[in-house]
């Protein structure tokens, strides 16, 4: 895992790439580049496998093509074994090696092999061409930003705004050739508004319970094929409990990590299971006034993001990664994507199963500038690699052939998925309805009185050169009725809450806020009894 930067063309500058690449320091421990005219690149890599020579950026035996990578492919050592049987001679036990390996052998082709979250840069060297890539649902990212006679390529957002020139992004699933200080050509090998088309729907819920249990399970045991200590994010709910339980299961060398107010249910749920578990179990009890404009701010630039309430998430989620990196766990495993495939949210079934199926689509393809970007920066921020195990591609796909009858069932959401792992379910977790974590403790509301000051924020780091703040687009979904694409218009038409709208929810996120206040000092006197003269 990596934070990756590149200066490609005849304008390439080493003193612009080196502040490029040391915004980059925190995603990783060490720097390493390479510098050739013309082409400027480097990693700041986070050694977790092969650790020693997994040096990047890696250039192929040949040296014909140099790769800067960032992620992981899980599925390395079957590659590794299928391409040394093709004849292949490895240098090294990493996957870095393993993904230009597989260039070299099936060129374009390769990324349809590779079973992972990932980012990487292919450059010929005698052409200066690269080709880049990105996963299918987009868990890594890769931006792009060009100005006359240089390309410029990184991980994050942050690296290229000093350029002054607009920034792009590679979007999920996608690859393609860039020409140094020219065109950029991308196009989809994965298309994730058509996953599960033309595939049978799994309709018997005994037969739906074992393919998500099968596929699940995978899923999680290939990401945790590591000798490091590995995190679990513990919300007390179902997916990060299941994530905790699998882990714990199949590598005992685990911490579990929770934020929340004193006395919060999710703070008790997740005390309660990693009790039971026997896990050691770290918790940030954060109190609501704790969340001051200083914290918003960082969550604010490290993330990235543009919509409010992903960024608000983003203030409760950073706290969970810095106590991470304190305790040197550089791999953590966290529950997202499950909501959004197994039917956590109610707009799901309010509408009919083909209107229900577009807004799952929907959902998924926006989650590498939602949820996924939230994690990505704030896990790199603090040098930990997250791993999502609910949207490995097969889970993806697998959830897209299930009908909503077996997403919402006997008044539960995700029911398929707690009948598939009914039997190591502890029964306080799989009856717990849904419960997002910042909003149960308060800390939500608390970090809703600074929103007013959000896009402001974000435009003084320089990052609408890629894309300003926006509504929440759920928000705007449910005032449209659940219509997707009557709420595609209407954010286009109107792109940020307006000064008025803001006003009234300062207003409420204040009364809120104030109510623990007046509790305290009305309640001494409320029950203070009067003497009887």
């Amino acid at each position: 895992m990596c934070g990756i930067a590149l200066s490609l063309g005849p304008e390439a500058d080493p003193a612009t790439f080196r502040r490029m690449l040391a915004v980059l320091a925190p995603r990783g421990e060490v720097t390493e580049t390479r510098r050739e005219a013309g082409l400027l690149a480097g990693t700041r890599r986070l050694r977790i496998v092969d650790r020693e020579r997994a040096v990047q950026p890696w250039v192929s035996a040949d040296e014909r093509l140099l790769l800067c990578y960032n992620g992981e492919v899980f599925n390395h050592r079957e590659l590794r074994a299928e391409l040394t049987r093709l004849g292949h001679a490895f240098r090294s036990e990493s996957d870095t090696e393993v993904v230009l390996a597989a260039f070299e052998r099936w060129g374009e082709d390769a990324v349809r092999r590779l079973r992972g979250e990932y980012a990487f840069v292919v450059v010929e060297r005698a052409t200066g061409r690269a080709y880049l890539a990105r996963d299918p649902l987009g868990v890594k990212p890769l931006y792009w930003s060009r100005v006359p006679g240089c390309l410029h390529l990184a991980s994050e957002v942050k690296a290229l705004v000093g350029h002054g020139a607009p920034v792009a992004e590679v979007p999920p699933g996608h690859h393609g050739w860039a020409e140094p200080g020219g065109h950029v050509r991308l196009r989809p090998y994965v298309d994730l508004l058509t996953l599960g088309d033309g595939l049978p729907v799994v309709d018997d819920p005994d037969e739906a319970a074992l393919l998500v249990r099968a596929a699940l399970t995978d899923s999680i045991r290939m990401r945790l094929d590591t000798d490091l200590t590995v995190g679990v994010v513990l919300s007390g709910g179902l997916d990060s409990s299941l994530a905790l339980l699998h882990t714990h299961q199949l590598h005992p060398d685990c911490v579990a990590v929770t934020v929340g107010a004193p006395g919060s249910p999710d703070v008790a749920y997740a005390r309660r299971l990693a009790a039971d578990l026997g896990v050691p179990h770290e918790v940030i009890e954060l109190r609501p006034r704790d969340i001051r404009l200083a914290d918003v701010r960082e969550a604010i630039r490290i993330s990235e993001l543009t919509e409010y309430g992903d960024i608000i998430n983003a203030v409760v989620s950073v706290p969970i990664f810095r106590r991470l990196r304190d305790l040197g766990v550089k791999v953590v495993l966290t529950g997202d994507g499950s909501d959004e495939l197994f039917g956590g949210y109610p707009m799901y079934h309010q509408v009919g199963p083909e209107r229900a199926r577009r807004l799952f689509l929907h959902k998924i393809r926006n989650l590498c500038r939602t949820e996924l970007q939230r994690v990505d920066r704030a896990s790199m921020a603090h040098g930990v690699e997250a791993r999502v195990p609910f949207l490995d591609l097969s889970v993806v796909e697998l959830a897209m052939r299930l009908p909503l009858e077996l997403k919402l069932r006997e008044g539960q959401e995700k029911w398929i998925v707690r009948r598939a792992f009914a039997d190591v379910l502890p029964d306080y977790v799989r009856r717990r309805p849904k419960n997002p974590m910042s909003y149960s403790s308060g800390l939500h509301e608390r970090a809703r009185l600074y929103k007013p000051l959000f896009a402001r924020l974000h435009r003084s780091f320089g990052y609408p050169l890629l894309d300003p703040v926006r509504r929440d687009f759920d928000s705007v979904l449910t005032r449209c009725g659940n219509d997707l694409d009557r709420a595609i218009a209407d954010g286009l038409a109107r792109p940020d809450y307006t000064v008025l709208e803001h006003a009234r929810d300062l207003v409420g996120a204040a009364k809120w806020n104030a109510a623990p206040v007046v509790r305290r000092l009305v309640g001494p006197r409320a029950t203070r009894r009067t003497p009887v003269g």
